[in-house]
């Protein structure tokens, strides 16, 4: 049984087409996330994709300008983008940023033997960091490929991968990631040393 799985982000329909700057940053990383998933699965890894569920009861869900909540439960909008899912893949719902709060992620990658989690989705410096985040706390081998990532602003992706390679995360691009699970069977794991 694999100890690897790959943990996606709001790869959700209403969350990519939010505005033009995600859609564009998410459209031009289809090709190379779909593959790295695709490697991934063939491999005999788990997929496993965090899908936000907005609460319409929660204070601090965004709205937007009209005062619509999206990603609500049971909407269209909501769905995991059928580009990267396969029927093999695992879906968790959160209603928080983190993929770890207040669900039962933790207690399903211990069931499937996982204590190697790559962290990709959308944005990074929010759901990406905040579950990278989590699952370090909580003693997992995090990885983050860093064109499986993307933020509506560049400058918020590049800030949000240096704290994570500075702090929490091993980051590396997918196709590394890959060869190096391919060669050593397993993702080695991080040294953490404070300054």
């Amino acid at each position: 049984m694999s100890k690897v799985a790959v943990l996606t982000n709001d790869l959700q329909y209403e969350l990519v087409n939010k505005n033009p700057e995600r859609l564009h940053a998410v459209t031009e990383s289809v090709p190379r996330f779909t593959e790295f998933l695709t490697g991934i699965r063939d491999r005999g890894h788990h997929v496993v994709h965090l899908q936000i569920v907005n609460l319409p009861d929660d204070p601090n869900a965004e709205r937007w300008a009209d005062g619509y909540l999206p990603v609500e439960k049971g909407t269209q909008g909501a769905e995991i983008m059928a580009e990267f899912l396969a029927d093999s893949d695992i879906v968790v719902e959160k209603h928080k940023d983190s993929g770890f709060y207040e669900t039962d992620l933790h207690d399903r990658l211990q069931a499937l033997g996982v204590t190697t989690v790559i962290v990709t989705g959308m944005q990074t410096q929010i759901c990406v960091q905040t579950t990278a985040a989590d699952a370090f706390f909580r003693g997992y081998n995090v990885w983050v490929p860093s064109d499986c990532v993307v933020s509506a602003h560049e400058a918020d992706r590049q800030r949000a991968l240096e704290w994570l390679d500075g702090y929490c995360a091993t980051v590396s691009d997918s196709a590394s990631i890959l060869q190096t699970l391919d060669a050593r069977g397993e993702l080695p794991r991080k040294e953490v040393v404070t300054p």
